[in-house]
This record gives structure tokens, C-alpha cells and sequence, in this order.
């Protein structure tokens, strides 16, 4: 049922999109990302915990996808609902919703990980926990450098477009920091918690 809705929601965000060209290339990933969780589920058992946040984190992901991530218009959603925009109450100089997928990507995702490690290699709670951080760092290193390998290749539009640095020389290493905080939190929670996370 959570995988059928996130299945319409995700067709949702195609409905009209602003940038189609721009949107098909971030959803590139998550369609290697289905595909690895279809053989995750065929094979090994996923807590239904483990599974909403991987839905939640696939689900911030279209968000951001439909809008390019710089784009998203969070300011206008929290101003409908507050009377206020959120970046000016906190300081912020840009969109900073890649941010908070990054950060959803290390926390989201450590629960599956961790499972499958224990699934897979009979690891205990604690080490699976700390190869899942690790399985964070590196896979978002690795996406820090897919996206340096795109930006040699597009044009330099179509490199701000997907990277959506927003002038940050520093993008990179805060995404790689805050996925790898998320991930550490995501420890944390699993460690605190055990079997009932």
C-alpha cells in the first residue's frame, strides 16, 4: 500500500514539470535505486519501519527532483501554513532543501542497510550499524563525484541545473558532512532503540 502511494506520487511530480530534461536526469539514480530495492525485497526481509523511510526518503527525492532542488519552493508551503517564509527567520542565502535530503538520505537509509547486513552476513546490531555509516560516507562520496563527472560533460546551465550548488564552492563537502550526520543519527536512534526503531 505505502509503495503504491509513493508509486502515484512519484507519477504525480511528472504531471507538468518545470524542467523535464533536468528532472528525468536526477530520477537516472532512483531508477537504479528501484531496481536494487526490488531485489532488496525479493530476497530479504525489510522491517516495515526500515520501508517508510526509505519511502520518505524516495518521496523528499521527487520533491526535489520536480524543481531541480534549488527550486523547491518550501518558503511558499511554510508561508501558506505560518505567515512566514523560513529562510528569512533563519538566516538562510539559498534554497537549502538538497540539504535536508542529504541529511534524509544518511538517517533514512541506515535502517535497510543495517538490516540487510544482519540478514546477509549475520552481523550483530552493532557492527551492521557502524558498515551502514560507512556504506553513507562512501556511497555519498561517490555521488559527490558523479556529480563533479557530470559537471565535466554538460553545459555549464545544465551542470548548475542538476548540481544546484547555488554558488557554494563548498556544496560538496557540507552534502557529504550532512549525509553522513543523518547517518550518524540514524545509528544513534537504531543503537537507542533495537528492535522497536
Amino acid at each position: 500500500m505505502v509503495f503504491s502511494i509513493l508509486c502515484v506520487g512519484i507519477a504525480l511530480t511528472w504531471w507538468n514539470p518545470p524542467a523535464p530534461y533536468e528532472q528525468a536526469l536526477h530520477h537516472s539514480l532512483t531508477v537504479l535505486g528501484f531496481g536494487l530495492w526490488y531485489v532488496y525485497m525479493r530476497h530479504y526481509r525489510m522491517s516495515r519501519w526500515a520501508f517508510i523511510l526509505v519511502t520518505i526518503l524516495v518521496a523528499l527525492h521527487s520533491i526535489g527532483a520536480r524543481w531541480m532542488y534549488s527550486f523547491v519552493p518550501y518558503d511558499d508551503w511554510f508561508q501558506t501554513l505560518f505567515g512566514n517564509k523560513l529562510s528569512p527567520l533563519m538566516g538562510w542565502q539559498r534554497n537549502h532543501y538538497d540539504r535536508l535530503v542529504h541529511l534524509a538520505y544518511g538517517f533514512c537509509f541506515v535502517p535497510a542497510i543495517t538490516e540487510w547486513l544482519q540478514q546477509r552476513y549475520r552481523l550483530k546490531l552493532r557492527m551492521a550499524s557502524w558498515i551502514a555509516l560507512a556504506f553513507i560516507m562512501l556511497t555519498g562520496l561517490w555521488y559527490e563525484w558523479f556529480e563533479w563527472g557530470a559537471a565535466m560533460v554538460l553545459s555549464p546551465e545544465d551542470t548548475e541545473a542538476y548540481n544546484g550548488q547555488q554558488g557554494d564552492m563548498w556544496d560538496s563537502h557540507k552534502d557529504t558532512l550532512i549525509a553522513s550526520f543523518g547517518g550518524f543519527i540514524g545509528v544513534l536512534s537504531r543503537r537507542l532503540w533495537g528492535n522497536r526503531y
